[in-house]
Formats: C-alpha cells, sequence, structure tokens
C-alpha cells in the first residue's frame, strides 16, 4: 500500500462510513504528488483526467475575463478536493486555469480509478456524492453573493470559512475572488481592523 499520511485518511474518509475493507481497495488509487509554487495542475483548453485532494498548502483556479483580466474563481486550502467538475465529467475542455500558490502537497487519482470506485463501493460513491453536492452549494452560494451581499459582507464570510486563506494567499487574488479591486478590499481590511 503506498505511503499514506494519518491527515489523508482522517480528512478523506471520516465519518463518510467508509470500512477498512474497502479502504484497502481505495487507498492504493491514490498518488502522492508535489507541485511547486505557481505550477499549472489544468490549464485553460485541456480536459481534466485526474483530481486532486490537497493536504498541504494553497491553490487557486482563475479565468481570464474578456478584458484579458485575470480573475479568481475558486481558492483552495488544506483538506479541499481540487476539480474541475464539467470537464472530468463531461470530457470538455476547461476554461479554467488551476494554479498552486504554494508549495503543495497533493493525493492524485485518475478519473479511470475514480469512476471504478465510484461504480463498486457504495460508501466511496456516497462519500464523492456529498463532496460534489457541497461542491455545488458552496458555487451557489458564492455566486449569489456576488450579486446580493455588500463587499465587507462577502470578505466577513471568507474570513469565517476559510481563515487560512485569508492569512496565505495574495490580496490580489482574494479581491477578485470577491468580486472588488484591491483597493476596495485594502479599505475594507482598515475598516474592520479599526472596529
Amino acid at each position: 500500500m503506498a505511503e499514506i499520511n494519518e491527515h489523508f485518511l482522517s480528512k478523506v474518509f471520516d465519518s463518510s462510513g467508509i470500512t477498512k475493507e474497502e479502504l484497502i481497495q481505495i487507498l492504493p488509487k491514490y498518488k502522492k504528488v508535489n507541485f511547486e509554487k505557481n505550477e499549472y495542475l489544468l490549464k485553460e483548453g485541456q480536459i481534466e483526467k485526474k483530481y486532486w485532494f490537497l493536504e498541504t498548502g494553497f491553490i487557486r483556479s482563475y479565468i481570464i475575463d474578456t478584458e484579458g483580466n485575470d480573475i479568481t474563481f475558486n481558492l483552495y486550502g488544506t483538506g479541499e478536493v481540487v476539480i474541475d467538475y464539467p470537464s472530468i465529467f463531461f470530457f470538455a475542455p476547461t476554461r479554467e486555469n488551476i494554479q498552486a500558490l504554494t508549495e503543495c502537497v497533493c493525493w492524485e487519482i485518475t478519473f479511470e480509478d475514480f469512476q471504478e470506485m465510484f461504480n463498486n463501493i457504495l460508501n466511496f460513491r456516497e462519500q464523492q456524492r456529498g463532496l460534489l453536492v457541497g461542491s455545488y452549494f458552496a458555487l451557489k452560494k458564492h455566486s449569489i453573493s456576488l450579486i446580493a451581499d455588500q463587499a465587507k459582507d462577502r470578505y466577513l464570510r471568507l474570513m469565517k470559512e476559510k481563515p487560512n486563506v485569508i492569512q496565505n494567499v495574495s490580496l490580489k487574488h482574494i479581491a477578485t475572488f470577491l468580486g472588488i479591486t484591491d483597493t476596495s478590499l485594502s479599505r475594507i481590511r482598515k475598516e474592520i481592523s479599526s472596529e
């Protein structure tokens, strides 16, 4: 069995209902990979063929808007699954770029291995469905927030939900993720610190 870190086991499979017997089938399918700062996991136009569980580090996905601006679409921290669902499940070229913001340690699984386990291991299938639904709800919540909430409220929510991202990701990436300028984010941070 591949070297598996306890952190990986506890984050991915805790409370998932996966049995020890199922773990014996699942764990060898994951491969430990390291990414250097600024290295790409996936580039626009490619078709995703694997996905990653982020053990350590920070990753972002971003798109280039119609004016050529780099807009952060998602921010990932330790313990999160990094994936472009439409690309991997529909074999479609991605519109996202997925890039390591720091040195990262990830656990990678191929789509073929994922499909095999999804079809044959009930508890794995249920866990993965839960991750997919959770990702959809997070995306929908963020999309609505960009339209309906004040920038300060979006920042405060990010601080609460992903404090490590706030501490380790550049303000430029956080600002575009929140749909605001660097200047607006700096003003919001000063306002919050003076309260």
